[in-house]
């Protein structure tokens, strides 16, 4: 299979055992999700459900108190009966996460490595979406690939995605790109929706064109991964870097105080140029990084989420 492939993210079904100890650790994720964000997401999206919305339904008799605005005059004329529309208040909301998998996430300094990171930020806005009755779907590329997975509803859909990613190997490839996967997206999720990346945007690719496109149709959040050394170097004398994605190799001395404060400089640089093509293409940012609370910062951008609405 060639590197930029694009295959079905459902391979065979992990072992039992395996499933079981996802499951119980889904579990205590979800109990904790749930008991951190009760009432803060549920209702934000209504599944297909009657009520004061914009899109018509079938008709029905009139009844005393309905909005007479509601009135169908032409299938009032056709029965001889007083017929009012029904409206279909929101369309049952469709998420997709856009997950990064590359090698740049196998890495981490504090409590979790980035990747861990990545598969707790999709249980939880997983476990938000499903619980409301909403389906979920992923596009996951890792460098070597694409897969997707169509969308479906339910925690079985949380709990095998998740599996899925914390079971995926490490990779070298740089075939699949974030802007590739994007792009995918929004090919694929014609209704409007939510997206959710969840990517350390460490892509040499167009991404930012990419995510000012899908932004324009769908609500879109950036969860942003990080580790604290990626913005700052100790001083802990020669140390071998080694880029994850191509495998290059290179030892520093980082008793310097000049090299560290370049390294610092990159680094400052690197993260003002992201936070500009965020903000740029109007997406929610979301920062994620491995030495933090990161439920805590979920449920804090939730909770301003929902104030802004």
């Amino acid at each position: 299979m060639s590197a930029s492939a694009t295959t079905d993210l459902r391979p065979a079904p992990p072992p039992v055992a395996e499933v079981a100890s996802s499951e119980r650790k889904l579990r205590l994720l979800e109990l904790t999700v749930n008991r951190k964000l009760d009432g803060l997401i549920h209702g934000d999206h209504q599944s297909a459900s009657l009520g004061a919305g914009s899109e018509g339904g079938e008709g029905r008799l009139y009844q005393p108190g309905d909005d007479v605005r509601r009135i169908d005059w032409n299938l009032t004329a056709r029965s001889g009966d007083v017929h009012v529309r029904n409206t279909i208040a929101e369309r049952e909301l469709e998420t997709w996460f856009v997950i990064d998998g590359s090698a740049s996430l196998d890495y981490g300094t504090a409590r979790h490595e980035k990747r861990d990171l990545a598969a707790s930020v999709v249980g939880a806005f997983g476990f938000l979406v499903v619980r409301a009755g909403n389906r979920i779907g992923a596009v996951v590329f890792d460098g070597d690939e694409t897969r997707v997975m169509p969308p479906r509803a339910g925690r079985s859909a949380v709990l095998d995605l998740v599996v899925r990613l914390q079971r995926r190997g490490r990779t070298t490839g740089e075939g699949s790109t974030l802007a590739a996967s994007l792009r995918k997206v929004r090919l694929l999720a014609r209704r409007r929706g939510l997206v959710v990346v969840v990517s350390d945007l460490l892509d040499g690719s167009d991404w930012p064109t990419e995510l000012r496109s899908l932004a324009a149709r769908h609500d879109v959040i950036v969860a942003h991964l990080s580790d604290p050394r990626e913005d700052e170097i100790p001083n802990v004398g020669v140390l071998a870097l080694v880029d994850p994605e191509t495998g290059q190799r290179r030892e520093v001395q980082t008793s310097s105080k000049k090299f560290r404060e370049r390294y610092a400089a990159a680094a400052a640089e690197r993260r003002t140029s992201i936070d500009e093509r965020l903000r740029r293409s109007r997406a929610q940012h979301l920062q994620v990084s491995t030495d933090r609370d990161w439920l805590r910062d979920v449920v804090h951008h939730i909770a301003a989420r929902r104030r802004r609405r």
